[in-house]
């Protein structure tokens, strides 16, 4: 049962990162009215924004993906560790 949840969070999160990296490429080519881009907007975008408050642009550069993708690794890693600690 244990397996099956570190399995969980593992798939979860990977596939949380590939939409952050997703997000990040197709704004560059879709334009945000655009219903793929508005679908994965909608899931990314309210992991993104409390982060947006707390990091500033960094010239025209947002860094906001990056540090989500590690806050998603870490919790990740933490969220693994706990659960095979629990077999």
């Amino acid at each position: 049962m244990i397996d099956v949840l570190i399995k969980l969070v593992d798939v979860l999160s990977q596939a949380l990162i590939l939409l952050v990296i997703l997000s990040v490429i197709l704004s560059f080519f879709m334009p945000p009215y655009h219903t793929v881009r508005r679908t994965i907007d909608r899931i990314i975008e309210p992991l993104l924004s409390p982060i947006r408050r707390v990091v500033p642009l960094v010239g025209m550069f947002d860094l906001s993906p990056l540090v989500l993708i590690i806050l998603i690794q870490i919790v990740s890693f933490a969220l693994i560790r706990l659960l095979s600690n629990l077999r």
